[in-house]
């Protein structure tokens, strides 16, 4: 149980319809947080956080979401550990706190948020696609953001 408490925890936040590149990489900086041995922390819904989560999932990596509803069942198929919030759109600042370091992949309003819950709370956050705000560290790559979210 100590090995897991110490492990760093990225949370990747983005879009619930990314297109098909965006997805993609969402899966890659899954699969990287995996072999890094961090826990990856998200929303637990589609989209980026699934595609996320997959990779994660299919490289051995621990997965945990912060559900909007009340029915773990409702988190996507590669979650490890799904916790229900009741919160809806509120729980995007529990992903945030539950996280040391942010991705965010693509996304519309719900990602901002969240990237102004990690800004609030003086939180690194990395930015793949998404939305050009100062504060946030653009990455080219899912290599290069799964770096920086280490560094």
């Amino acid at each position: 149980m100590q090995e897991i408490r110490n492990r760093k925890r990225i949370a990747v936040i983005g879009g619930s319809k990314p297109d098909k590149d965006s997805y993609r990489m969402a899966a890659e900086v899954g699969r990287l947080i995996a072999a890094s041995n961090a826990v990856l922390i998200c929303g637990g819904l589609n989209g980026v956080m699934e595609a996320a989560a997959r990779g994660a999932r299919q490289a051995g990596g621990l997965t945990v979401a912060i559900l909007p509803g009340q029915d773990p069942a409702a988190a996507n198929p590669y979650i490890d550990l799904p916790i229900a919030t009741g919160l809806g759109y509120t729980r995007n600042s529990l992903v945030v706190m539950n996280a040391e370091v942010v991705i965010a992949i693509d996304g519309q309003y719900g990602t901002l948020s969240e990237i102004a819950f990690s800004l609030i709370q003086a939180k690194k956050i990395v930015g793949l696609g998404t939305w050009d705000i100062p504060g946030v560290i653009r990455a080219t790559s899912p290599e290069e953001a799964v770096k920086l979210a280490l560094s």
